[in-house]
């Protein structure tokens, strides 16, 4: 038997057990609707007006 032979009989097993292997089956990504940025801001302003919030980035004189 040759080294080619040899080779060759390598290859095809190999592809054979490549083959054998079942190719996975994926289902579709559903991605949920997003809210929109005017809900989002409507939603945020809704809830500090509700909520009384102090927004902690703005300065009062010298102090938080």
């Amino acid at each position: 038997m040759s080294e080619s032979d040899l080779l060759c009989q390598m290859f095809e097993a190999w592809r054979e057990d490549i083959d054998s292997v079942p190719f996975p089956q994926f289902t579709p990504l559903l991605i949920p609707p997003q809210p929109s940025r005017d809900e989002v801001d409507s939603c945020r302003s809704r809830d500090a007006r509700n909520e009384n919030v102090m927004n902690p980035t703005r300065w009062y004189g010298r102090h938080l």
